[in-house]
């Protein structure tokens, strides 16, 4: 396991919702994070696939590890998500990718999968701006 990845799954801990979620960091480089959570009923809508909410938590977070990955501590300033169709699956998977970064903000890109029975579906599309934040305040 590389020194990165260790240090986002480390911030990971801290973040009681994620924790509460069951978000795992499962690849974090310079550039570049993946996350995923495992479906459960408590996750779901009342249609019975995951919540809006839930598919756009995971391309905040994801969209910010990307960011932190080149810019250091930071945080989101702005998201949009497009829900291109029901996240129906076991799992929900996050991958995420800096498009542009200069020296206080960086262009990220989400995309979030479900997963169900070895398949791979494209259920949401992110794109945000991270924001460098002064490493000296709390």
């Amino acid at each position: 396991m590389s020194n990165m990845l260790d240090k986002g799954k480390e911030i990971l801990s801290q973040q009681s919702f994620s924790l509460l979620l069951g978000t795992t960091l499962e690849a974090y480089e310079a550039g570049t994070a993946e996350l995923s959570l495992e479906m459960r009923d408590d996750l779901k809508q009342n249609n019975g696939f995951a919540h809006g909410g839930v598919v756009s938590y995971l391309a905040d977070n994801c969209i910010t590890f990307a960011g932190a990955s080149v810019l250091g501590r930071c945080v989101t300033s702005e998201y949009k998500v497009n829900y291109v169709r029901p996240a129906i699956g076991d799992r929900l998977v996050a991958r995420s990718t800096v498009l542009y970064a200069g020296k206080r903000q960086a262009t990220c890109e989400c995309k979030v999968y479900a997963q169900a029975d070895g398949e791979e579906k494209l259920v949401a599309v992110s794109l945000g701006t991270i924001h460098k934040i002064d490493e000296q305040k709390p």
